[in-house]
């Protein structure tokens, strides 16, 4: 008996997968590995809650999170949940904007504080704070508007009648430095006070972070859920080259402005909401690759991958110099700076990133 046509076309790895009268393709080893993610990725947030200057008991932390009573209502509902919740959110942003910067670059060097979305975040937001916009509400709004200006400058200054991934790279790198300088020069301007304020947040920190940060990143991802859903179905002819993608029909300029974004949005909500925590976009997309072994960069697994390290980080960086804690991004830049060196390298001697 002859097989239906899609069973015949489908590629090796993947899966048929039949919700109601709609058929889509899915990664069998990508759905594996998402799942394995997701559950670390709770496992990791249960310890995050569990841990601190006190340990809370596991069944306690779960009376908490189910809203029951509990003594540990002061620890771990109003000082270590909104923390965590926002790292979540912020780890799951940075990986999912890694990933779609870098499927558009082409490039495992195209994450958003590499290339200066996050400098450009960072100089608009330190800016506003400069000058009396302390409103932790309101600056994630501003650091979106940073990182889009920034992003439209190196997109302006790279295009030559096309994106050269190389390029791309090499013009947002010099706009990531110059706008580390300007925001320098509004650490100069402020107070000392705000001027500290400022230094604590630009080095990615969770310390003090609740619900007024935690919220609109959230209300950013569920509005945002639509529009990756489509990136994702996008993505296979992004990755296609120029020539091969209009012989097909896929209007290319259109799809790579939509991705890079909402790519640069994500980067720069999480920005506003915990300050430039280096690395975690350049480090889960490539992570996420390696583990489902796809040709393309898997969306919802470098989103995972993003969580699991902003997760873990935070939780090391309150234990591992207690009673003092690390700013998240001090950690996370330990671990990215030497792979970033290592990408460098392997890209400068001809090896496969």
């Amino acid at each position: 008996m002859t097989a239906p046509v899609e069973e015949r076309v489908r590629p090796a790895g993947y899966a048929l997968a039949r919700p109601g009268r709609a058929s889509f393709l899915v990664h069998r080893r990508a759905t594996l590995v998402a799942a394995v993610l997701a559950v670390l990725v709770a496992a990791a947030v249960g310890v995050a809650l569990c841990v601190g200057e006190t340990f809370v008991a596991p069944g306690e932390v779960l009376k908490v999170v189910l809203g029951q009573p509990s003594p540990d209502e002061l620890v771990v509902g109003t000082l270590r949940l909104p923390r965590v919740v926002t790292g979540l959110l912020v780890g799951l942003a940075f990986g999912a904007a890694g990933a779609l910067i870098q499927t558009v670059a082409r490039n495992p060097l195209a994450s958003p504080d590499i290339i200066g979305v996050s400098a450009g975040a960072s100089a608009l937001t330190v800016g506003a704070m400069t000058y009396g916009l302390t409103d932790y509400r309101t600056l994630p709004w501003v650091s979106v508007a940073g990182g889009l200006l920034a992003a439209a400058l190196v997109y302006a200054f790279a295009w030559r009648g096309g994106l050269q991934a190389a390029r791309f790279v090499l013009i947002g790198i010099g706009f990531a430095v110059a706008l580390r300088s300007v925001t320098q020069l509004f650490l100069t301007k402020g107070d000392q006070f705000v001027a500290q304020q400022a230094k604590v947040w630009m080095t990615g920190s969770l310390n003090a972070r609740g619900w007024d940060q935690a919220n609109p990143l959230l209300i950013t991802l569920l509005v945002a859920v639509p529009a990756l859903l489509w990136a994702a179905r996008a993505q296979r002819t992004v990755g296609l080259d120029d020539d091969t993608a209009t012989a097909l029909g896929v209007r290319l300029g259109r799809t790579r402005l939509g991705m890079a974004v909402l790519g640069v949005v994500l980067a720069s909500m999480a920005t506003g909401s915990a300050g430039p925590v280096d690395f975690v976009a350049l480090l889960a997309p490539q992570i996420a690759r390696r583990l489902t072994r796809t040709a393309q960069i898997p969306p919802l697994s470098s989103a995972l991958t993003g969580a699991f390290i902003v997760v873990t980080a935070d939780v090391l960086a309150r234990k591992l110099l207690a009673p003092t804690e690390l700013p998240v991004g001090v950690l996370t830049a330990a671990v990215g700076a030497p792979y970033l060196a290592w990408l460098i390298v392997r890209s400068r001697t001809g090896g496969k990133a």
